[in-house]
């Protein structure tokens, strides 16, 4: 795809409000850090009583690169968060701001687990990689802030020659057809993290707008193929699937949504290349 290509596709394009997306053009995964390194992780939360039944696991690529956390876990106590107001004009769903020093449940978190109608879905999170991004995380779920969101975006290699799940946007209807699908968020913003240039499969990253970096909220994607390579260094990954990623393949090989009248809208702005199979998250917990 050529850089006229990527500028003309809708991911480029603003609008009032801020758009939050991963479509070409737009994401990246670094895949360094501690986040290999804690795959082995056992401290996952049990599921509440509404939640699916657990998956069984998902192998880790055997690829993928492990290395020492860029952060000691002793220094987290000294790390100082900025989470700034979103003053975009997006519409926002605010819980309050995320405390900007880490707590002992955050220093020592080592997973995080999305509960879905379609099952749970397990990250080895490393807080020493991106601190910041974890805590907002651990703020937000503490605060309901993910209980009854949908994943609203699908990208596939057939639509958009990428392969990638969007979700944390509260207010959105995953149907395809609302034009505000994308733009939601916490109604804060907070800088990038661990930026860097490998990515695959089962990498999970921060979505904000293609012309803003460091301006992260609430959505973030989850990678589930190899084929994404294409894409440029400038989005926070912060987890590995480590139980789960069946769970992503089952709605990725669902396709995308269409409008009712049978109209293709995959190359349209807005909520377009929503999952044709319905992903509703329960809750998220950090633990």
């Amino acid at each position: 795809m050529t850089d006229t290509d990527r500028q003309q596709h809708p991911a480029w394009r603003k609008g009032k409000a801020r758009r939050t997306t991963f479509g070409v053009g737009l994401g990246v995964l670094a895949l360094v850090g501690g986040l290999a390194a804690c795959s082995e992780s056992k401290d996952i939360a049990e599921a509440p009583p509404s939640a699916s039944p657990s998956e069984a696991p998902s192998a880790v690529p055997s690829d993928l690169p492990s290395a020492t956390p860029s952060v000691k876990p002793t220094d987290l106590r000294k790390v100082t968060c900025e989470y700034r107001k979103d003053d975009t004009g997006s519409p926002a769903k605010f819980v309050g701001m995320p405390p900007k020093r880490l707590s002992k449940a955050v220093i020592n978190a080592k997973a995080m687990t999305i509960y879905t109608n379609l099952g749970k879905i397990v990250l080895d999170i490393a807080p020493g990689d991106t601190p910041c991004t974890v805590n907002s995380f651990a703020f937000l779920a503490s605060k309901k802030y993910f209980d009854n969101t949908v994943c609203h975006r699908l990208t596939t290699i057939e639509t958009n020659g990428l392969g990638l799940l969007q979700c944390g946007d509260p207010q959105a209807k995953g149907d395809g057809e609302n034009p505000t699908d994308g733009t939601g968020g916490p109604g804060y913003l907070f800088p990038d993290e661990n930026l860097g240039p490998q990515y695959a499969r089962g990498v999970v990253f921060m979505a904000q707008a293609g012309d803003a970096a460091n301006s992260n909220g609430s959505q973030f994607v989850i990678s589930y193929t190899d084929e994404n390579a294409q894409l440029p260094q400038a989005y926070t990954p912060f987890g590995i699937v480590r139980q789960g990623m069946e769970v992503v393949d089952k709605i990725a090989k669902g396709g995308v949504n269409t409008a009712k009248d049978g109209v293709d809208i995959t190359s349209d702005d807005g909520g377009s290349n929503a999952p044709k199979t319905k992903v509703v998250i329960k809750t998220v917990r950090i633990s």
